[in-house]
């Protein structure tokens, strides 16, 4: 056995396989030095005893009533949104780009003005249990580098990518960039920024290419971004086929579908996720699961923007890799524990249609629900396999990215009234859990989140 240099010893609930929830009960997650589980003991193993004394200066219970899984993974966070969580929804998305996005996401190259902002949002993901945040930075590359910077010091796990948008028809004169090539140099030196940063050895921080969609960008800049993702073998993230409109404009374009483009501009690979795809045909998720592309399912700024529920279920049986996505500030919640409800109701929704005016077996598309189970699980081990990096998982090989919650913290909106069993806590966890909940949060085994010890607790009403 690899030797730990920590134990944390609890029950926790994590699901490495989708519908499949697993419950750790009382279990010791030994973490080496380098931040991987080195194992995971029951009770009743061999060696238990042993690791308890060994690590007995290094060792964190879980106090009574918190509970531990897996930290959520965001795949899709525009960070420079998040001052305007929760404005301007009743707009259309092209209306809300032009009229309220890019011009906020533009005062970021003042970095003054991003350091604050993006500090904040650093410390509010990590807050919620968000451990790892894929991100859409700005068109400024020293923003950017800001933004990877604060990660870093932060603690938390990121991929950060400079936002490029370069086609002068589509995007504002003072928040673009002036050229395909421009754009290509500035995301190399935002990688190399990241890649060789003092304090980024363990690569916790990785970089992303990142076109914005294609409507806003030139065929030249698509390929040159291309090329610079074989050659560097970097993640890239971008939107796909997110709306009536943005998808039509690439049909327009190109006569055929955002994943076909993509595709033919090298920027469909296995490291390569893809926001929305709502309108996804049958041969788009063909070729992902071909590519080993992934989606990063944003079921509440669907609803908003979307124009159309995204066939999470058929994606999934199809063979698809899917992760969940807030998309911050299109998605108004910084909480992928929304994220996870709001998966649920939406493929419910789409099971059961929505307009009481068509027949019941009219209305909706069967066989389109998920449970909650599959949600959580694609809110961690599903990112991770998205990704293409080891989290989301308690178990020997993976990061221990991690949170402890608290079911009795009085500020909290979990309640248990005594008797509830481990699968009736893990559904109230997931339903009811807030920031108040979230007691503790661990990073490649490094606490980023200690809350006050003195924080008011309620107990469960005994059983009746």
């Amino acid at each position: 056995m690899r030797q730990g240099s920590q134990g944390i010893v609890g029950s926790f609930f994590h699901a490495p396989q989708q519908g499949q929830l697993e419950i750790l009960d009382d279990v010791l997650i030994v973490v080496g030095d380098d931040g991987i589980i080195a194992a995971v003991l029951s009770p009743d193993h061999p060696d238990r005893m042993r690791e308890e004394i060994r690590l007995s200066d290094r060792l964190h219970r879980l106090p009574q009533y918190q509970f531990g899984l897996p930290g959520l993974v965001d795949l899709h966070v525009h960070a420079p949104q998040y001052p305007q969580l929760g404005l301007a929804l009743d707009e259309p998305l092209e209306v809300w780009l032009g009229k309220y996005t890019f011009p906020l996401e533009a005062k970021y190259a003042d970095l003054d003005f991003a350091r604050r902002r993006y500090g904040v949002l650093v410390d509010d993901l990590i807050a919620n249990g968000t451990t790892t945040a894929l991100y859409f930075a700005t068109q400024d590359r020293e923003a950017s580098k800001l933004l990877a910077d604060i990660c870093i010091d932060k603690g938390q796990r990121a991929l950060v990518g400079k936002v490029v948008m370069d086609d002068p028809a589509a995007c504002p004169d003072d928040y673009r960039d002036m050229s395909a090539e421009e754009a290509v140099a500035d995301t190399r030196d935002v990688i190399a920024h990241i890649r060789n940063h003092p304090r980024n050895r363990s690569g916790r921080v990785l970089p992303v290419i990142t076109p914005r969609f294609i409507p806003s960008c030139t065929d030249a800049a698509l390929a040159g971004l291309g090329a610079l993702a074989a050659e560097c073998d970097c993640h890239v993230q971008t939107h796909c086929s997110e709306s009536d409109w943005a998808h039509h404009h690439v049909l327009e374009r190109f006569g055929i579908t955002d994943a076909a483009a993509l595709d033919g501009f090298g920027l469909l690979t296995g490291k390569t996720i893809l926001a929305h795809s709502n309108f996804l045909t049958d041969a788009d998720m063909d070729r992902l699961i071909a590519r080993g592309a992934g989606v990063a399912h944003c079921a509440l700024s669907n609803i908003y923007f979307a124009n159309a529920v995204f066939p999470l279920r058929h994606a999934l049986e199809k063979g698809v890799h899917v992760g969940l996505g807030t998309d911050i500030s299109g998605g108004p919640s910084a909480s992928m524990f929304s994220a996870c409800l709001t998966s649920v109701q939406s493929s419910r929704l789409l099971e059961d249609g929505v307009d009481p005016a068509r027949p019941a077996p009219e209305r909706g598309r069967a066989n389109s629900a998920i449970d909650l189970v599959t949600a959580f699980h694609l809110a961690t081990a599903g990112g991770g396999v998205a990704l293409d990096l080891p989290i989301g998982v308690l178990a020997p090989g993976y990061h221990f990215d991690a949170m402890a919650v608290d079911t009795s913290a009085e500020d909290g909106a979990i309640r248990l009234f005594g008797g509830e069993s481990p699968g009736d806590i893990f559904q109230k966890i997931i339903y009811g859990a807030t920031r108040a909940n979230i007691a503790n949060v661990w990073i490649d085994g490094v606490p980023v989140r200690v809350r006050p010890t003195a924080a008011a607790t309620v107990e469960p009403l005994p059983a009746t």
